[in-house]
């Protein structure tokens, strides 16, 4: 789990110079409001008052699940106590950069909001694990898998949304190569690997581009194999997303149909991280998921 808070009081204002996504800042910020206002003893009921909302917004801004506005944040600090001029433009420095927009913004009218939360939380992790069932994982998907994969779901959207959806995709991938890229780490059902998504010529090359990521220093595969049968992730796909910010929890990552479910319980996340612990061990090796990639090549 994420190390104790170190640095400034936990109640103290942010670091300016925090990096991350703005999903990210604003749970930060969500997550030293929520703070101050428990220091001093305040109800969301009267924070929301103290800026002409409800106490249901007050708990949506302090999960980090809607922008802020400068006004609320203002009158907040002033009912919290927080008067000091530095101090305050530290926050509202951090309000504004959480409110920026995402790299996928020009193509968000292509994206279901809870989805796009997804893509702000993997921007900003710093250990990304997954276990998928029925598809190879979207970073490491090639091109024309990935489009393969896109057109079973959209098949009644134009050609420009597809490519539009495959370029978003692509873009995704970026990060794994880029300086402070994410530990990646998927256990691949061999169901996945062996469901065809477009042509022969297509999964062959799907086959080569897993063998291409492997190479990378910070993506680790391995594949379960059929021949394990029962095994401990049994229930379905899900993804577990770990942060350097101290003040972010683990996140499980549960997708559904027309929804998905965020899971930051230590609890629950336990439990996933149980899962997939033990699945780890019982999937092949790095070194023998190799293996079983180059022998499908041969084999195809």
């Amino acid at each position: 789990m994420p190390a104790e808070p170190t640095g400034r009081s936990p109640l103290g204002p942010p670091d300016p110079i925090q990096q991350g996504g703005p999903t990210v800042l604003r749970i930060v910020l969500g997550t030293h409001l929520r703070r101050l206002r428990e220091a001093n003893g305040i109800t969301r009921e009267a924070a929301g008052d103290a800026i002409r909302a409800s106490h249901a917004k007050i708990s949506r801004l302090e999960l980090g699940r809607v922008g802020f506005k400068e006004r609320d944040i203002v009158d907040l600090l002033s009912l919290y106590g927080v008067t000091e001029a530095g101090e305050r433009e530290e926050y509202l420095s951090l309000a504004r950069r959480a409110n920026s927009r995402g790299w996928w913004h020009q193509d968000s009218a292509l994206l279901p909001s809870w989805f796009e939360t997804y893509l702000g939380l993997e921007q900003a992790a710093s250990v990304i694990r997954t276990y998928q069932v029925q598809f190879v994982p979207g970073l490491l998907q090639s091109e024309e898998y990935a489009r393969s994969v896109i057109l079973v779901g959209h098949q009644d959207e134009s050609a420009d949304d597809i490519d539009r959806r495959v370029r978003l995709r692509m873009n995704r991938q970026k990060m794994l190569t880029e300086p402070g890229a994410p530990q990646l780490w998927a256990v691949i059902d061999e169901a996945a690997l062996s469901r065809p998504f477009g042509t022969r010529r297509v999964m062959h090359d799907q086959i080569e581009h897993l063998l291409e990521m492997t190479s990378l220093p910070n993506v680790t595969v391995q594949v379960l194999p059929f021949e394990f049968g029962i095994h401990a992730a049994a229930g379905g796909p899900f993804t577990i997303l770990r942060f350097a910010e101290a003040d972010l929890p683990d996140v499980v990552y549960l997708e559904q149909l027309n929804s998905a479910i965020y899971l930051d319980k230590r609890p629950e996340v336990e439990d996933y991280l149980a899962v997939m612990e033990r699945v780890s061990v019982q999937a092949e090796t790095p070194a023998e998921t190799k293996a079983i990639l180059r022998k499908k090549l041969l084999d195809d």
